[in-house]
């Protein structure tokens, strides 16, 4: 999980050459990828077909005899998924300077591995458990990555931050700007409170009672109140933070989304809270898209939809954001501070998120086309355009995850002590604090009418 794509002194040259920074960075690459998915969608959808065609979307299985039939007929579908990411990606690999041969050999692993993992996140009893595709890559890749040496060549296909940001340019396609109106000012304003509060509470905790570097604590920060390990690795790479200081902030929300699953549940049932209010809590409360499904998915679908109103929509959007005012701040204090020299206004654009652009651009497409189409064909385009990007996305969050686990490795975790656990648990608990007193006391008749 490399923050760095260049040297030094190749990125100085790239920025120099001006335009052609637009081709040597894994940012624009990001952008380049996701769009060019979004624009097929959309065209292969007007010429009358589906870009579900390449998305090998396998349905849930129970037993051998019906996987097999499912895998025989999307088999041509996983190829053409392969083929296509491998083509995107190997030309990438060569503008980043990879060596496109291990490239090629790694990224086929990692390809395969990651279909095993869908087959078995499809499975029936899996599903029971809402055991979603990204989340079984996390565990399989930190249990292998720490259990089996990884070989130099095969860590050129683990670019982390390339597919987690392919799957947020992907994810702006996904969210048009209809459905986060549709979302209300008090969602959007609950959504920026949580974010904005606990992040505050995080950083504060972490740099003045434990003594954490502000690199440290703001990448801890928006893991535990923005979204998680997809908002870690952007801020991360925004500021520049060592490589150890993403990877503990991402085991952690992982081991407090984990533990909230089951506390949040239980909470809810003993007091009794009526499904929409525990959607909201749960949405407030939770650090990771896919262990707030599962909690919510036991309250029904009024709690599945309040959730994704303040976890998918409301607070999600807070990556660009924080992305954006963190890189501002590290540029022009922390950094300047500790080198003595005047920060250069430039390097701001220069270490700005490009792939929050392409999500942006990616979620008005999508408003526009569905402006202009006719309201009939509009569950047509959820169906043919939104659904097939949506399993686009989950491929890139599961290569994401799983690249995140075979690079993590516990002895280097182990080497910051219990500061980090306690100033992220600090936020952790004060999340769910808040988040009860809003969802429950204050908001429950505007989310149990919702």
């Amino acid at each position: 999980m490399s923050i760095d794509v260049t040297s030094e002194g190749k990125t100085t040259a790239i920025r120099k050459s001006g335009w052609r920074e637009l081709l040597a960075s894994e940012d624009w690459w990001a952008v380049w990828i996701g769009l060019f998915l979004v624009f097929l969608g959309i065209v292969l959808w007007k010429a009358g077909s589906s870009i579900s065609v390449i998305t090998a979307q396998i349905p849930k299985w129970t037993t051998i005899e019906t996987l097999g039939t499912s895998l025989s007929s999307r088999a041509g579908s996983i190829v053409l998924l392969f083929l296509s990411f491998l083509v995107l990606f190997s030309i990438t690999a060569h503008f980043l300077h990879l060596s496109i041969g291990k490239f090629i050999a790694s990224f086929t692993i990692l390809f395969v591995v990651s279909v095993l993992i869908n087959l078995f996140s499809t499975w029936g009893w899996a599903q029971q458990y809402n055991l979603e595709s990204p989340i079984v890559a996390l565990i399989i890749g930190l249990v292998a990555g720490n259990l089996i040496p990884i070989a130099d060549w095969f860590s050129t296909a683990l670019r982390t931050e390339l597919y987690v940001k392919v799957g947020i340019v992907l994810l702006g396609a996904t969210l048009p700007f209809t459905l986060i109106i549709q979302a209300g000012p008090v969602a959007f304003l609950q959504a920026s409170l949580i974010a904005i509060s606990t992040f505050l509470v995080i950083y504060f905790v972490g740099t003045r009672w434990f003594g954490l570097d502000p690199h440290f604590a703001s990448v801890l920060g928006v893991g535990g109140s923005v979204c998680g390990v997809s908002a870690a690795i952007a801020v991360g790479g925004a500021i520049k933070a060592k490589k150890e200081h993403v990877s503990i902030s991402i085991s952690l929300v992982v081991i407090w989304a984990v533990f909230s699953i089951f506390l949040l549940t239980f909470l809810i049932k003993l007091l009794g809270i009526p499904a929409g209010a525990a959607g909201a809590w749960i949405g407030t409360s939770e650090f990771a898209d896919a262990a707030g499904i599962t909690a919510a998915s036991a309250f029904g679908e009024h709690a599945l939809t309040s959730f994704t109103l303040l976890k998918v929509i409301g607070r999600d959007i807070f990556i660009g954001v924080w992305s954006f005012i963190l890189a501002f701040i590290s540029i022009t204090y922390w950094e300047n501070k500790q080198a003595g020299t005047k920060a250069n206004p430039s390097e701001i654009w220069h270490r700005f998120p490009k792939f929050i652009i392409g999500f942006l651009i990616a979620s008005i497409l999508l408003t526009v086309v569905i402006a202009v189409s006719a309201l009939p064909t509009h569950d047509a385009i959820t169906a043919n355009i939104i659904a097939p990007i949506k399993e686009l996305r989950t491929w890139a969050f599961t290569f994401t995850f799983l690249s995140i686990g075979l690079t993590t490795r516990f002895k280097s975790l182990t080497a910051f002590g219990w500061r980090p656990l306690a100033a992220f648990s600090t936020g952790a608990v004060f999340n769910i604090v808040l988040g009860y007193i809003l969802s429950v006391l204050l908001l429950h008749n505007y989310w149990a009418g919702l």
